[in-house]
């Protein structure tokens, strides 16, 4: 456990965060018709939605170590899984009511509720066990649903099927528990870093400070983001319509 925060991984989920939102924007201008169809699933915007994704679960398990990898805090880790899953929660009945078809029911929160559940488990082993498993996750995700074809919708999110699954962010723990494990594992590895990194003050750079603010409260960003987002394109595209 280390005491204070980092303000380089705070500035870390900024950029995650930001790369979050373009890829958003992106995906509002397509559902309003401002750019053409496919446009934030092909292409560049692939790419970048997976290395947004893979981003946010490796600092979620470089979080896991920071937090617990000198003993489970366990009060403090219940309060954070309640908050991740409250909000998992509120993403998965707001997408319901607003695209039945394409609502999320196992998104980057609920995979992050669940890898961190499961890292538990991989805290005492060597950092380079805990890296090879991350990446032999992420290898198995090529050749292993075909072995098994877990097909059955409750089983998805596993990562294991074969068949198309709607959803507009549907992160299975196959392959996505793989960067989770990577942060968790190279936490460990660098952890006398983490702990001189904490030792020392915060910046005073006014302009470090707020670049650092959104990844302080990232949960909160990540949730309001996306209807302020989407509704300043609507307001947008109402304008233009006058």
């Amino acid at each position: 456990m280390t005491h204070g925060r980092i303000w380089q991984i705070d500035m870390a989920r900024s950029l995650a965060l930001l790369g979050m939102a373009a890829f958003h924007l992106v995906f509002d201008l397509q559902f309003f018709g401002l750019v053409p169809p496919g446009t934030s699933t092909s292409g560049v915007f692939y790419w970048h939605a997976r290395i947004v994704a893979g981003s946010f679960l490796f600092l979620a398990g470089l979080a896991l170590w920071l937090g617990h990898g000198q003993g489970i805090r366990w009060p403090a880790f219940a309060a954070r899984l309640a908050r991740v899953l409250g909000a998992a929660a509120l993403v998965t009945v707001a997408t319901y009511i607003a695209m039945p078809d394409w609502f999320v029911f196992f998104g980057i929160l609920h995979c992050i509720a669940a890898a961190s559940l499961l890292g538990l488990l991989f805290l005492r082993l060597p950092w380079l066990v805990i890296c090879a498993s991350g990446a032999a996750v992420m290898a198995a995700s090529y050749w292993l649903p075909e072995l098994v074809q877990l097909n059955t919708p409750a089983l998805r999110w596993l990562g294991l099927h074969t068949v198309p699954t709607p959803s507009v962010d549907f992160e299975p723990l196959v392959p996505w528990f793989g960067p989770f494990l990577l942060g968790l594992g190279v936490a460990k590895a660098l952890h006398p870093v983490w702990q001189r990194l904490a030792a020392r003050p915060a910046p005073r750079n006014r302009l470090l400070r707020a670049l650092c603010w959104p990844g302080r409260h990232s949960l909160a960003i990540y949730l309001l983001h996306q209807p302020v987002l989407m509704g300043l394109v609507w307001l947008w595209v109402s304008l233009r319509g006058l």
